[in-house]
């Protein structure tokens, strides 16, 4: 604001970080800062049939979880398209023209699209996203195919459906619904898959690093076979599918190395004309574990070779038959070797994924969603070895009103972009991993008098915020945000240019550094009639005008405020500006130092805001037990647009150093018991604030 104020084994890498435990991490956003727009790249035939993605859908672009999240044969984790363009089709032609590009895509399907001929498989190549957009994402008549070497592949909320020729064991028809040979990094999440006319899913040829969760795969013979040569390599994770109505291949796993198969439902029902023959199988080598899953009336539920090992953990038989079998010699192994996942209890399954499996309206309406933010770190770096190459793109990652803390751990870099974590995405934080908090900076130039680049006006003083964090219990934590706006190159417009805005209850800010020159930290609340508590503690905050500001009720503890010249090389400034309700508290430095490269008492501590002339407003900024340097004037308190700050709330106890005074009629000073009632725990109001 202006001085008045204006208004593993050695052949995996096992992931450094935990993916969502135990469940996809849905509901992630292509944001156009990282998809930008595809129209006229491809001409305007291009431009016709498929329509460019300014936005893509929230859940479009997740990254895998199991051992499709492992590093791996030169792939970190699996991501599909998430890196290209998003494009929606919703037509065969357009969805075979970009699944068989060799770029990068997120490919919305939008429609019900049908393969021409019948048994059409489209030739999936590497870096592709397939996602249905809603419940309307439909492929009659054929599928996909993934052939040897095709790698980082997503294929979510599709249904894949009837391509049956009227052969119930069809051996004439090889047409699956995803058919893999060779591939790897493959994730297969949320598909509805039936009624094919061989099988529904088809992993052979040593495809590896796969992932298949939350599928509903039904009315077909063969589910899901698996294998294939005598390879003993393939490494795959099969978890909260729902296998219903099928006959064998459910699934049929056959020499892979690590079968991790858990809380995955069977169920054959009472009364129809299709009776399995077998549920789970373990042939060949396979080496399978199998936890917590539910089978409901299969005959012969889990079978395994003489030459095949399987382990069985907490599973539920109910109405089963026949045989049902554990062992082998094979070594025992631990999945939490490769990538982290929870385990739902096996009674909870069936109502679990009669409710969360299969394509949704909105993947964020799943039951995996409530947990997919449990125990999650995003992982952004600047040279794409990460989940994400933006802060952004992994705050959007963030599931809607995930219920449990996510962790964005944001290796060392430099950053210039702007960030925003919005209020339906709470318990989010944002560290910074390298040795010190000057490794990792988040960067942006606007001002309050920049134009946007939409030509809608000026972003205004919040809206210029580098950093801008809307959302409940957020923290952040070794790592500088920054605003460096050239005040002297623009002199001609507004200047106030805020690195970090929050506006938001119970943020923690730890071990960082804020800095800009006026108005640096904005510590607002979400409205007027909100409460708003902020505590930084270990921390730098830099500025020279009213650069720690606003209705919060913030707590600068144990940390520097540091002093800055203005552009021109003078010395004048203001610490604080505080725009507090009445009945509220406001601004409290305590257990800190003032200080920086400026001329003695140059800076005042603070100054009334009262927000577009509120008079009701009783501004409050309390520096106690601090250590205030020459720079601070003798008299630290000053008016502000006719407000008068005797008339508000402004009071000093015990500080130190060079800028302390004794009480006067100019420089108030607390008495111990007034002191007593304004401790850093009065401002916190019972909250404990607590790295996490």
């Amino acid at each position: 604001m202006s001085d008045a104020r204006r208004t593993p084994p050695p052949r995996h890498r096992k992931r450094r970080t935990a993916l969502a435990a135990g469940v996809p991490l849905v509901l992630t956003a292509a944001a156009t800062l990282a998809y930008g727009t595809d129209l006229g790249l491809f001409g305007a035939d291009a431009q016709r049939r498929a329509s460019a993605a300014t936005a893509a859908p929230a859940w479009a672009t997740a990254t895998a979880d199991g051992f499709a999240s492992v590093n791996a044969l030169g792939q970190n984790g699996t991501y599909g398209g998430r890196d290209g363009k998003t494009v929606t089709v919703k037509t065969l032609a357009d969805l075979e023209k970009y699944a068989t590009a060799s770029e990068p895509y997120v490919i919305v399907v939008a429609a019900t699209i049908t393969m021409d001929p019948v048994g059409k498989e489209i030739k999936v190549q590497s870096d592709k996203t397939i996602i249905g957009s809603g419940t309307s994402g439909q492929i009659v008549g054929g599928g996909f195919f993934l052939g040897q070497g095709v790698h980082n592949v997503i294929i979510r909320n599709l249904t894949i459906r009837d391509a049956y020729q009227g052969v119930w064991n069809d051996k004439e028809h090889d047409y699956d619904g995803i058919q893999m040979d060779g591939a790897h990094h493959v994730w297969i999440d949320h598909n509805d898959i039936r009624h094919m006319a061989d099988g529904l899913i088809d992993s052979r040829k040593d495809t590896t690093y796969l992932t298949v969760s939350w599928n509903k795969l039904s009315q077909e013979n063969k589910a899901f076979g698996i294998g294939w040569t005598d390879n003993v390599t393939a490494d795959l994770t099969l978890h909260h599918n729902w296998i219903r109505e099928t006959e064998q291949r459910n699934p049929s796993t056959d020499n892979v190395a690590h079968a991790h198969l858990y809380n995955n439902f069977l169920e054959d029902e009472a009364g129809t004309t299709i009776k399995s023959s077998y549920g789970n199988y373990s042939r060949g080598r396979t080496n399978m574990l199998l936890e917590n899953s539910y089978f409901q009336g299969t005959a012969n539920p889990v079978i395994r070779d003489s030459t095949a090992t399987l382990v069985q953990r907490g599973n539920v038989f109910s109405g089963t038959s026949g045989r049902n079998e554990s062992g082998g010699t094979g070594a025992a192994w631990n999945p939490k070797t490769y990538y982290s996942y929870t385990l739902d209890k096996a009674a909870d399954v069936p109502s679990l994924l009669k409710s969360g499996a299969g394509p949704r309206a909105s993947l964020g309406t799943t039951a995996a969603t409530a947990k997919a933010a449990a125990a999650t770190t995003l992982t952004v770096t600047k040279d794409g070895s990460g989940q994400y190459s933006t802060v952004q793109a992994a705050v959007n990652a963030v599931p809607v009103n995930n219920p449990s803390r996510v962790v964005i751990a944001v290796k060392p870099g430099t950053y210039r972009e702007l960030v925003k974590v919005p209020s339906n995405k709470p318990h989010v934080t944002i560290q910074g991993t390298g040795g010190s908090r000057k490794d990792t900076v988040i960067v942006y130039n606007n001002a309050s008098g920049t134009q946007k680049p939409d030509g809608s006006g000026t972003y205004g003083t919040g809206g210029s915020a580098t950093v801008a964090v809307e959302a409940d219990d957020f923290q952040a934590r070794n790592l500088t945000i920054s605003n460096d706006f050239d005040e002297a190159a623009h002199q001609d417009i507004s200047q106030q240019a805020v690195a970090l805005r929050t506006a938001a209850d119970k943020v923690f800010l730890d071990g960082v550094i804020v800095s800009g020159d006026q108005d640096t930290l904005l510590v607002d609340t979400a409205a007027k009639d909100k409460l708003g508590r902020v505590y930084m503690s270990n921390s730098y905050v830099i500025g020279n005008v009213d650069f720690v500001f606003g209705r919060a009720t913030a707590v600068i503890d144990k940390s520097v405020i540091t002093l800055k010249k203005r552009w021109n090389g003078t010395s004048a400034g203001y610490v604080t500006a505080p725009s507090t309700a009445a009945g509220r508290k406001g601004i409290l430095i305590a257990n800190s130092t003032v200080n920086g490269d400026v001329s003695d008492r140059s800076f005042y501590l603070g100054r009334p805001w009262h927000a577009g002339g509120d008079a009701s407003l009783d501004p409050q900024t309390t520096v106690r037990n601090t250590s205030l340097s020459a720079a601070v004037r003798t008299t630290p308190w000053t008016d502000m647009s006719g407000f008068s700050w005797k008339d508000d709330r402004f009071a000093e106890y015990q500080n130190t150093g060079a800028g302390a005074g004794s009480a006067s009629g100019d420089r108030p000073q607390l008495t111990a018991a007034q002191a007593a009632d304004q401790e850093v725990a009065d401002w916190l109001g019972g909250w404990t604030p607590s790295a996490s």
